[in-house]
């Protein structure tokens, strides 16, 4: 059996086209931080900036100085098909709230704390549930503007109400308003740990807390940039 002429031409494109296949799509090489350009795509809320982000940020620009990062606000309801269109590159959500079908790995339990302004007369001794509930709250709405949070459903389990006068958007701000005024909070611990102007106390009722988890879509699952700046902010926290 022997080639036609016509075989004979294409032997070498078709040689130089399974070359070039070949090629994309053998695994790249190690991810080397210090030479790359990537620009990560990263979606968090204020409480995930501060908590997961804000530690990884030194070691990220010492590691990869030349690549960029983009924080995007949180959206619940579009991860899922943000991530899927390459929107983003990680996001970082409570798990009762992440979809079903992106890639998770869990980095932490976080639990809630009672804090106020150094100071805050009401802090000073035991605190009974009946003071708790007559003090004046502020919260961070999870509903954008409502008045009602996981304590108040732990309250109302056993009967009882608490004073809330204030409802925020942002933890950035309700830390601003315990500082200045006699407003307590339900806060997550991570956000006011090594805050000096905060005191922090336990709350007089078990409050559930929630687990923070990593989320990321298939399509980057083993780019290894993306194993990398996972693996990174593991690391750090």
């Amino acid at each position: 059996m022997r080639p036609t002429a016509r075989a004979d031409e294409l032997r070498q494109p078709l040689r130089q086209a399974l070359e070039a296949l070949t090629q994309a799509v053998t695994p790249s090489g190690p991810f080397d931080p210090a030479q790359s350009h990537q620009t990560w795509r990263v979606a968090a809320s204020d409480y995930g900036e501060t908590s997961i982000l804000l530690g990884a940020l030194a070691g990220l620009r010492s590691a990869a100085p030349n690549a960029r990062m983009a924080i995007v606000a949180l959206n619940p309801q579009a991860l899922a098909s943000q991530a899927e269109q390459a929107h983003i590159d990680l996001a970082f959500h409570i798990s009762s709230e992440a979809p079903l079908q992106l890639r998770r790995r869990s980095l932490f339990n976080e639990s809630y704390v009672l804090a106020a302004r150094t100071g805050h007369p009401a802090l000073q001794g035991t605190l009974t549930l009946a003071q708790f509930c007559k003090l004046d709250h502020v919260i961070v709405s999870p509903d954008n503007g409502g008045f009602h949070g996981v304590t108040d459903t732990a309250l109302a389990a056993r009967g009882l109400a608490r004073r809330v006068a204030l409802s925020v958007p942002h933890f950035l701000f309700l830390e601003a308003v315990l500082v200045n005024t006699d407003l307590v909070a339900m806060v997550p611990s991570r956000l006011v740990r090594h805050s000096t102007a905060l005191q922090v106390v336990a709350p007089p009722l078990e409050i559930p807390g929630f687990e923070m988890l990593m989320l990321w879509h298939d399509r980057v699952h083993r780019d290894p940039s993306h194993q990398w700046l996972r693996e990174h902010i593991v690391r750090c926290l």
